[in-house]
């Protein structure tokens, strides 16, 4: 293995301790939210769906202000930031933690740590897209921010802001039942006979 490799590993590695020390204290509710996310019980994304749908619902009802949705917001993760580490471990009991669950915490930091990484990475990539090709650049963001624009002026907000949440809590659990990669390949597959057909016809 390559030095820059070893530094790579090392780094991933560091990070990763780093991350379980800062989030040792979310432990508990971390594991049980990503046996949720992973429906690791066949009414998990009932119960999930239930959970969001009746959050986004209550927003409508109360129809709070920009200023007053973010400051409840930002006030419901400090007291979530404040009581979690707590009564978790009363709640959930830490020192009954098996190695299997301390190997999936493990892995759980150190895929977020991986998910922050691919962040960094495509945003340095696009800074360098700028540099490199302009004219490139700024007719992607053109092109891509005008159809965000357009499809934000065709959606209602809190209904856009509904489905992507709910998408994104359901990404895990499509992922791990093998949904996404089931629709994926039929996707391709069709894609594939759509060209094979076009490819027939020029003939």
């Amino acid at each position: 293995m390559a030095e820059g490799d070893n530094n790579s590993v090392y780094q991933l590695a560091a990070e990763t301790a780093s991350l379980e020390e800062q989030l040792q204290g979310w432990g508990e509710v971390i594991l049980m939210t990503d046996k949720v996310l992973r429906w690791e019980r066949a009414w998990f994304p009932l119960a999930l769906m239930s959970v969001v749908s009746f959050s986004f619902l209550m927003i409508y009802y109360l129809d709070p202000s920009v200023l007053s949705g973010v400051s409840c917001f930002v006030m419901f993760l400090c007291l979530a930031d404040y009581l979690v580490p707590a009564l978790a471990p009363r709640i959930f009991g830490s020192n009954k933690w098996t190695t299997e669950q301390q190997q999936r915490f493990h892995e759980i930091c150190s895929n977020l740590v991986k998910s922050r990484r691919r962040i960094v990475g495509w945003w340095k990539r696009l800074f360098t897209l700028k540099e490199e090709k302009p004219k490139m650049y700024f007719m992607t963001m053109l092109f891509s921010l005008a159809v965000v624009a357009w499809i934000g002026q065709q959606v209602h907000n809190l209904f856009l802001t509904y489905l992507i949440v709910s998408f994104l809590l359901l990404f895990p659990g499509l992922n791990q039942h093998g949904i996404i990669t089931k629709y994926v390949g039929m996707a391709k597959r069709e894609i594939n006979k759509l060209l094979k057909h076009k490819e027939k016809k020029n003939e």
